[in-house]
């Protein structure tokens, strides 16, 4: 595949590029913030290391991303500095990611039956009549 560089800025020229901005760019994070909080805190390895935002990824590195409760694991085979639609973005790598766990065996989100939990204003202004207030 031939570099795009210039205006289009698709494609980086010299093949590496930084591993927050390819992690935001290849939409493995919803925003470069993330991506970068994520590399400080520690939950970004590329090729073992736990690396910094502005560490360099260049095809064939490894990345080891642990964010929103699930670890992917990814292969760059492409570098973009600038963010591409969701067809771009799966052919700059190769995901080697465990399947996500089945839906039976992650936690359940607490959902309570209808009148459980905390009174509705109807049933608060019928307690304090009851009570006399």
């Amino acid at each position: 595949m031939a570099s795009v560089s210039g205006d289009t800025g698709e494609t980086s020229g010299d093949g590496t590029v930084r591993v927050d901005s390819w992690i935001w760019s290849v939409r493995l994070t919803k925003t470069r913030s993330q991506a970068a909080s994520a590399c400080r805190a520690g939950h970004v390895r590329v090729n073992g290391e736990r690396v910094k935002p502005a560490h360099s990824v260049k095809p064939g590195d490894e990345i080891r991303l642990r964010h929103a409760g699930r670890e992917r694991i990814v292969v760059v085979s492409r570098t973009v500095r600038k963010r591409v639609g969701a067809p771009v973005a799966v052919e700059c790598y190769v995901d080697n990611s465990p399947p996500p766990p089945p839906r039976e065996f992650t936690v359940p989100i607490a959902l309570r039956d209808r009148g459980t939990g905390r009174p509705t204003k109807r049933e608060r202004r019928d307690l304090d009549r009851l009570h006399g207030h």
